[in-house]
């Protein structure tokens, strides 16, 4: 695979796909470990929502009012101390004593995982050439995928034969794991330059502003904002359709799920070299179009194996459209406020999707998962709309030096050290 000679080809990439591939398989291991920890416990539908609200809350706060410390800290001591962090906050899963300690323990952990995340991904343009970051997000998204299908996997069988407490420990080595390579790279090969802070809530302030005039920053802002809507109404009323309207049983409901995972997978492997032989926007709206297409004929199905081959579908639409979510970012936003575009739509995209979770259940319950599964084919049809509207034709590189330090501070940006800059 073309692919995979990034990893011979740049050692410093190489490094950053190990790391996030190990403490992603962790990661996933420790989702259904928690899971099973908190309902073992509580036996309480509610204890286990909040779990799940506090995975993804961190990043909204993070977006909306630190995004700023992803341009002015050097991201690699924010990976490493965020590997760091949640390698400990694991350990102390390990003792922890009721549920409220799980899921505070937990929360702290969504918090860190906020920072890790989008360094990661703003980091990714210096690493490689520019031409290959459709190849370099292709492998990264393929192998996060992988690790999504694969880890709830290991990690069931894993509580079966022991405990939770063992995931916990397992999960707390891959981030151990993970800082030791990520320390390897030298701090200017994921941020060429840190920009000195205006204040931070000009800093913020100016990231807001950069997100709003650029084309394909707006482009994944509203596209995939949109499609979270979707995202949430076959995520909440999946089980549903699956055991009650189309008889198939838990059994059922897992290969459903599986086809899914499998279809994100080979999206996302494919979407490398549709990339390089079409428009930009042609593959961005495709992906939601057979998003779309997968979910309201799966939602029409008269049984679970006719619904397996549209939800594959799916999957193969969202994973291609999860490519180029980040490199539509990376080509519009220069290194000096690519944190802080990560993070703020990252912030908007989750917001979106904690209130369509809250309205989907609801709905369910009002109208079937039937029709909530076609409520999400048409916000994807939405978000077809604005991909191909907003997104540019081409991989166009991102804005040039002098624009984006007139944005930002019309001093000269500053060498990245190994943490703060100094005199902040």
């Amino acid at each position: 695979m073309g692919q995979l000679t990034l990893l011979r080809r740049h050692p410093a990439f190489r490094l950053l796909f190990l790391a996030t591939f190990g403490s992603g398989l962790g990661t996933m291991l420790a989702v259904v470990a928690l899971t099973i920890d908190v309902w073992d416990r509580t036996h309480s539908g509610t204890w286990v929502g909040a779990l799940l609200i506090v995975d993804f809350l961190p990043a909204i706060l993070i977006g909306l009012l630190l995004g700023p410390i992803l341009d002015r800290y050097s991201r690699r001591a924010l990976m490493v101390g965020s590997d760091v962090a949640r390698a400990a906050l694991f350990v102390g899963l390990v003792f922890a004593p009721d549920a409220y300690w799980i899921v505070g323990l937990a929360g702290l952990t969504g918090f860190a995982t906020g920072f890790f995340r989008p360094a990661v991904y703003a980091g990714l343009p210096n690493l490689v050439d520019e031409s290959e970051l459709g190849r370099a997000n292709s492998l990264l998204q393929t192998t996060e995928n992988a690790t999504w299908a694969i880890g709830p996997l290991l990690s069931g069988l894993l509580v079966a034969a022991s405990s939770p407490d063992v995931a916990y420990w397992v999960n707390a080595a891959t981030f151990v794991f993970s800082a030791l390579l990520v320390v390897r790279i030298a701090p200017t090969q994921l941020q060429a330059m840190a920009v000195p802070s205006r204040g931070h809530w000009r800093d913020l302030g100016d990231g807001f502003a950069f997100v709003r005039r650029s084309r394909p920053l707006l482009a994944v802002l509203v596209a995939w904002s949109i499609a979270m809507i979707g995202n949430a109404a076959v995520n909440v009323a999946e089980v549903v359709l699956a055991k009650d309207v189309l008889d198939g049983g838990d059994f059922g409901f897992g290969v459903l799920v599986a086809a899914s995972g499998v279809g994100l997978v080979a999206g996302a492997a494919i979407t490398a070299s549709a990339l390089e032989r079409w428009k930009l926007n042609s593959v961005y709206a495709s992906g939601f179009a057979l998003m779309g297409v997968g979910v309201a004929l799966a939602a029409a199905s008269p049984s679970i194996w006719v619904a397996l081959v549209f939800v594959f579908v799916y999957g193969f639409g969202n994973g291609g459209a999860n490519v180029c979510n980040p490199l539509l970012v990376q080509i519009g936003a220069p290194d000096e406020l690519r944190g802080r575009a990560f993070t703020l739509i990252m912030s908007v995209n989750f917001a979106v999707l904690g209130l369509a979770m809250a309205a989907a259940g609801p709905l369910t319950n009002a109208i079937g998962a039937r029709w909530v599964w076609g409520v999400g084919a048409i916000s994807y049809a939405f978000a077809f709309v604005a991909a191909a509207a907003l997104a540019p034709t081409t991989r166009q590189p991102a804005p040039g030096e002098r624009e984006a330090a007139a944005l930002v501070r019309e001093e000269p940006a500053v060498a990245v050290p190994g943490g703060p800059l100094q005199g902040q």
